[in-house]
């Protein structure tokens, strides 16, 4: 079930690097896949699924497999 969350992006340094939604319902949300051309601090409404049964090394909260990034 594809879901439609809204907030900021923010970059992580974090093992390489990774992308974290701090979106606007409060949660941190860790980006998977086509995240596109982000920027920190950048607002975006990002579709995709949350994926509650993986992990991942950022531990920055449920990993979301992005299916659609729009810029705001």
């Amino acid at each position: 079930m594809a879901t439609k969350l809204t907030g900021t992006i923010r970059k992580s340094d974090l093992e390489g690097g990774l992308w974290i939604l701090e979106a606007d319902d409060g949660f941190h949300y860790q980006l998977q896949g086509s995240v596109g051309a982000l920027h920190d601090g950048a607002k975006a409404s990002i579709t995709g699924k949350v994926e509650r049964s993986m992990m991942g090394i950022g531990m920055s909260g449920p990993i979301l497999s992005v299916t659609k990034v729009e810029i705001l």
